[in-house]
């Protein structure tokens, strides 16, 4: 008997797909799921603290560090999604006059959901602490006929795989 080294998925293990999902914001907002064309799971980072002692080191596991995730909009004339953005942004600071908001009001609690075939849920983070920290309107070009999109950086306190 001839052993094989290849070795199929089970027919019943269904994996999950980088297409079906939604990332839902607040509704004071008035970002609505539509409107986002492209996100990322959240990702962290572990620290390392040494214990040194003579000649040699131990490692303990150190600070939590989530990492900053980029999140691309779908541009729409009405509703504006500039505008909602724009919205969440003066919840952090005022550009014209430089006033600075509350962490209450512009600190968010954000849901992605990534979806099995037939919509139902299969997995949840709830994002915790989230607000845009950079935003980009994108670029324009006579000869392009693509949609204008908005790419915000958005920082959060910690994420929680809900099960």
């Amino acid at each position: 008997m001839v052993e094989t080294m290849i070795r199929p998925v089970p027919v019943d293990v269904e994996p999950k797909r980088k297409n079906r999902w939604v990332l839902e914001f607040p509704t004071d907002l008035g970002i609505e799921e539509w409107m986002v064309s492209t996100a990322s799971r959240p990702s962290m980072t572990i620290g390392e603290v040494e214990i040194p002692y003579m000649n040699t080191s131990s490692w303990v596991a150190g600070r939590v560090t989530w990492e900053n995730f980029d999140v691309t909009f779908i541009d729409s004339i009405g509703p504006s999604t500039s505008q909602a953005i724009m919205k969440w942004i003066y919840q952090c600071v005022v550009p014209e006059s430089g006033r600075m908001g509350f962490a209450a009001s512009y600190k968010k609690e954000l849901v992605l959901k990534l979806l099995g075939p037939a919509g139902t849920e299969v997995e949840k983070w709830v994002i915790r602490g989230a607000w845009p920290v950079s935003a980009s309107f994108g670029d324009l070009d006579y000869s392009s006929e693509d949609l204008t999109d908005v790419t915000v950086s958005i920082k959060f306190d910690y994420a929680v795989l809900d099960y």
